[in-house]
């Protein structure tokens, strides 16, 4: 099996067991994940977090994002500006967030584009050496890469449940590794 058919098996295997989670576990766990966020949370004021609005089974980082900002972080959310292509825009209070694509929803084209000190990454399944895999549609490693090529090193932290970590993920050389990730048992830095 390629490693494409193999992430594509994984990511099937690994999101049908999220969505097969009751939606109260999911909400128990997400807010256990903000209990479980102190390096995240413990950051200096002004840093730059990118989260994500939930979008099907996905953990709701709400919670967390509410944390990060009473600290002092700055929050924004990405969204989707075509096929291949997301930037990331600053969420303020009082300022409307609008659907961006594929399901996701974000701050709208008034709010400033940041780029993140510390990304929170969704993502379909992860092993414990911090690889992952996305949703297939390469958004998040391209939004890296390009940050990366203005210099710009964000740490990225994997959001996920415990139910969606695999023995091992095929790496391939366009892949970008997770630093940490976050889940209901606590955080790891890999």
């Amino acid at each position: 099996m390629s490693p494409k058919d193999l992430k594509a098996a994984l990511r099937k295997e690994c999101l049908a067991l999220r969505d097969a989670m009751p939606a109260e576990v999911r909400i128990e766990a997400s807010l256990t994940m903000a209990d479980h966020a102190g390096d995240i949370i413990a950051l200096d004021p002004g840093h730059i977090v990118s989260g994500f609005w939930p979008i099907r089974s996905e953990v709701d980082i709400r919670p967390l994002m509410v944390r990060l900002r009473d600290r002092g972080a700055r929050l924004c959310l990405p969204v989707i500006m075509d096929k291949k292509t997301i930037v990331f825009r600053e969420l303020l209070d009082g300022v409307a967030v609008v659907e961006t694509g594929f399901g996701t929803t974000g701050p709208g084209a008034e709010a400033p584009e940041l780029d993140p000190d510390i990304m929170l990454v969704p993502l379909s399944a992860f092993d414990s050496v911090g690889h992952r895999i996305g949703y297939g549609a390469g958004y998040y490693d391209r939004a890296i890469d390009r940050l990366r090529n203005k210099g710009h090193m964000p740490r990225l932290i994997g959001i996920a449940f415990d139910c969606q970590e695999v023995a091992s993920v095929p790496a391939e050389p366009h892949d970008v590794a997770l630093d940490a990730i976050l889940t209901e048992s606590g955080f790891r830095h890999f």
